[in-house]
């Protein structure tokens, strides 16, 4: 199976990237750029992109990677930066561009197999305050704007192609069609990466890791858990062990509705613990949202740890790590480590296990969602919507209470079943409901209330490390308010939340 090498600088669409090739049927990984030349010939790509980042190619300092890397005889497509590095160390140059272009672009291109089935003029995405000045030697233009004239070049003999504009951020209008014709027609690739083919994959190399041992995972009710659960369940069967911490801070019936798909649908074993009380008794009084996180967080492992130590020994952890989650770690690529995960790069400090086993590491969100489906969990689980760690705790603003969070389950649940019933539940990104610690007057059968304020949070998003909020209907809304006073208790005022990120973030806490 041919495969792509992602290299790194650093840029803020470059996870992107990674996800648009993955989409084209064709296998890649994101690597930093600082991979010695030793480590990419043994990754042994059929080819190479060369990302976007911040940096003034150059100035002293800047990214730089060995000139050999063009010299390897396999294609290689520089973005942004990625164009102005090749450029750079190819024998062209570079400067401070004279007209900076951010934002849509409209780009004019003159016959090359990169542009293959594109407009001669159409819209692109631009990003940048440094442009090529001079081309290096075997190099020529092959597209242009109004204010950079070397928006793309070519070395068609040598299959070297650069880009200024970023074709993997849906803003350019016929990005994928560019990224498939440098994939199809340049490199000579086809789509045979899918994910029943990663699946065979997957399960054999678990079978490889694992062998005889047995395996222990922290199965969350999410959507990465539950696949990985059910991926394991394949490959090594009864080897497997469940442990299911049920905080009681779940959405409405989904810890049984796991309990009952992985038990007596895939034969999982599952250890339930049903924990709810014991967390509500630690969160008794707190309001302050991360002091929330901590204490279920530290419960959690307290909870796992005292389970394990019943199972006996275990020789590895399994944990639900997803591709976005090593790339942000600083693990996987170059961009600015936005997470820092407990479950990336080793082993928690509660257990004492011999390895750890991650085998969706490789996988984006939606190419989790399609293992699932190829594993045969149902429709419900798949598409699950993202659900934090936390749980309900982070969606009750102010402290957590038993009854605080009946009245948020139902509403919550109202909300994500018109959302279904309106077609809208895969297309947005994440919608719930938030019940705030606001309570306000209003009139209810000729009486008057003081009751609590929900808010209603819907956004779009590719990454979630920005988002804008989602223009849902307004009969959508206007019938989701209604049930919802006319069906939960203690409820008499809808918001909805029409704020992007940034400023701020997806979820309330």
């Amino acid at each position: 199976m041919k495969k792509v090498l992602v290299l790194d600088f650093g840029g803020q669409y470059n996870l992107l990237v990674a996800r648009r090739v993955r989409e084209c049927g064709v296998y890649c990984e994101i690597k930093s750029y600082r991979l010695s030349m030793e480590d990419i010939r043994a990754f042994a790509p059929d080819a190479l992109i060369l990302t976007g980042g911040p940096a003034t190619v150059f100035e002293p300092n800047a990214p730089m990677v060995d000139k050999a890397l063009f010299e390897m005889g396999i294609p290689v497509l520089g973005i942004c930066y990625g164009q102005q590095l090749m450029m750079h160390l190819l024998g062209g140059q570079c400067r401070k561009a004279e007209t900076r272009e951010y934002g849509k672009i409209e780009l004019t291109h003159i016959a090359s197999p990169l542009f293959e089935n594109v407009p001669e003029t159409s819209v692109c995405w631009m990003s940048h305050g440094v442009e090529v000045e001079r081309m290096a030697p075997g190099f020529r233009v092959i597209a242009t704007t109004e204010g950079c004239g070397f928006a793309a070049v070519e070395n068609a003999e040598k299959k070297l192609y650069g880009v200024q504009f970023h074709p993997e951020v849906l803003h350019t209008v016929y990005g994928t069609q560019v990224l498939e014709n440098f994939l199809y027609r340049i490199c000579g690739f086809s789509a045979e990466w899918t994910m029943a083919s990663y699946l065979d994959e997957a399960v054999a190399e678990c079978r490889r890791q694992i062998g005889s041992g047995r395996v222990l995972l922290a199965l969350s009710g999410g959507v990465d858990s539950s696949v990985a659960a059910a991926l394991l369940q394949r490959a090594v069967g009864d080897q497997l062990t469940c442990i299911f911490v049920d905080h009681g801070l779940l959405r409405k019936d989904e810890g049984d509705q796991v309990e009952q798909v992985m038990k007596h649908q895939f034969h999982v074993d599952v250890r339930r613990v049903n924990a709810g009380d014991r967390f509500l008794s630690k969160l008794a009084g707190v309001t302050e949202p991360e002091h929330k996180r901590k204490i279920i967080g530290e419960e959690f492992i307290r909870v796992f740890e005292e389970e394990a130590k019943k199972i006996g020994a275990v020789d590895f952890l399994a944990q639900g790590t997803i591709y976005p989650d090593v790339v942000e770690s600083g693990l996987g690529g170059e961009s600015v480590v936005i997470k820092s995960h407990h479950n990336v790069g080793g082993l928690p400090d509660c257990v004492d296990f011999k390895e750890i086993v991650e085998p969706l590491r490789r996988l984006f969100k939606d190419e989790v969602r399609k293992l699932g489906t190829e594993l045969g969990l149902p429709d419900e689980l798949v598409w699950r919507q993202p659900f934090p760690g936390p749980g309900l705790a982070i969606r009750v603003i102010g402290e957590v209470t038993e009854d605080k969070l009946a009245i948020l389950r139902d509403a919550d649940a109202i909300f994500r079943e018109e959302m279904r019933l309106a077609g809208l539940d895969r297309s947005t990104s994440q919608f719930f409901a938030v019940l705030t610690d606001l309570r306000s007057v209003g009139v209810m059968g000729d009486e008057r209330t003081y009751d609590y304020t929900l808010a209603l949070r819907a956004v779009q998003s590719q990454d979630f490390m920005t988002a804008t909020w989602s223009r849902l209907p307004y009969e959508l809304l206007d019938k989701v308010s209604g049930r919802i006073v006319g069906e939960v208790k203690h409820i008499n005022r809808i918001c909805y939340d029409i704020t992007s990120k940034p400023p701020a973030t997806v979820e309330w806490e």
